[in-house]
């Protein structure tokens, strides 16, 4: 007899799903269950990718399987056969229905370069993911620390300065997650070698994520984190999930089908209260006489660096087409 059930992609790796099963379910409740997808979605040209919420089905012999491996690797007959309506999905790294980005920065080696970070930001918000910023190695340049935190409250962002070797600036963080991560899930990203593995460690001692070292030549790290894993966090009132991402040290616009350039003002949270306040009414924010949020940057009320990294992106945009 055939079943189904709701389950949490927690888990990709060649080919094969790892689900976690509803609680609520009767016969699988709970349960982990390595799923392979069916084949539709390959001539639909869409994938499962960790964080979906999925209908599989199973049969009486998986359950035999699940309760005594001894006859056989029947669990492996569990299909995806549908992917339930998503929030939000990130193409790189693969992740959907994501609550919290933690972006991911250092103060120094490597010196934090901020048309990445604030690219993550953008797609973070235009995805509807709540963005907390957070600044680690901070034993490390005091001054950088205190440059970077005033750029990202300014903007609006909840920001945590941190340092996973002395241990430092973790307990405000700790607090954050436990209030706030009930039935819900959050990823860690940013670019290689800012330290988001050492400070996964600290964070949850019992996962043992890999660290890598720094180049000497060019203050980059090893990407150390080859697949994307949900693991579960005991969280106050609930449980919610959090995963290491793989690092990376640039996102490409053009390639990547993001947002368009209409999009990206509203990315910009700081922009909005002066969003129609310009002279003109097609206003692009980049060059325009009578622009109030080039005003604003220039009173200081908007990071120049938000609005260059602003104008970066623009750039970008402008020369990505609908075909590409």
């Amino acid at each position: 007899m055939d079943y189904k059930a709701i389950g949490k992609i927690v888990k990709s790796t060649g080919g094969l799903y790892y689900i976690k099963a509803d609680a609520d379910d009767v016969r699988v409740g709970g349960r982990l269950l390595p799923c392979r997808a069916r084949g539709k979605f390959r001539h639909e040209k869409i994938s499962p990718v960790v964080g979906d919420r999925v209908e599989i089905v199973y049969n009486d012999r998986t359950l035999d399987a699940l309760d005594d491996p001894t006859k056989g690797k029947k669990a492996s007959e569990v299909m995806i056969a549908d992917i339930l309506d998503r929030r939000n999905v990130l193409i790189r790294p693969p992740l959907a229905n994501l609550d919290y980005m933690f972006v991911s920065m250092a103060a120094t080696k490597p010196a934090p370069v901020l048309s990445t970070v604030d690219k993550l930001i953008s797609i973070a918000e235009f995805g509807g993911i709540e963005p907390v910023i957070i600044v680690g190695k901070s034993d490390l340049d005091g001054e950088s620390v205190e440059k970077l935190v005033n750029i990202y409250e300014k903007a609006g962002f909840r920001v945590f300065p941190v340092s996973a070797a002395e241990g430092t600036g973790l307990q405000p963080l700790v607090a954050f997650l436990h209030e706030n991560m009930a039935g819900k899930t959050a990823a860690f990203a940013g670019a290689s070698g800012v330290g988001k593995s050492s400070l996964m460690n600290r964070l949850f001692p019992e996962l043992h994520f890999e660290t890598g070292d720094i180049s000497q030549k060019i203050e980059r790290g090893k990407n150390t984190t080859r697949h994307v894993e949900l693991v579960e966090f005991s969280a106050d009132g609930g449980i919610g999930y959090v995963a290491d991402t793989p690092g990376f040290s640039m996102l490409d616009f053009i390639r990547f089908d993001f947002f368009s350039k209409e999009d990206l003002v509203g990315t910009m949270r700081e922009f909005e209260p002066y969003i129609g306040g310009c002279r003109y009414k097609k206003c692009t924010h980049t060059k325009e006489e009578g622009c109030a949020i080039l005003d604003a940057v220039k009173n200081g009320e908007i990071a120049p660096s938000r609005h260059e990294s602003f104008l970066e992106m623009y750039e970008a945009l402008k020369n990505k087409h609908d075909w590409d």
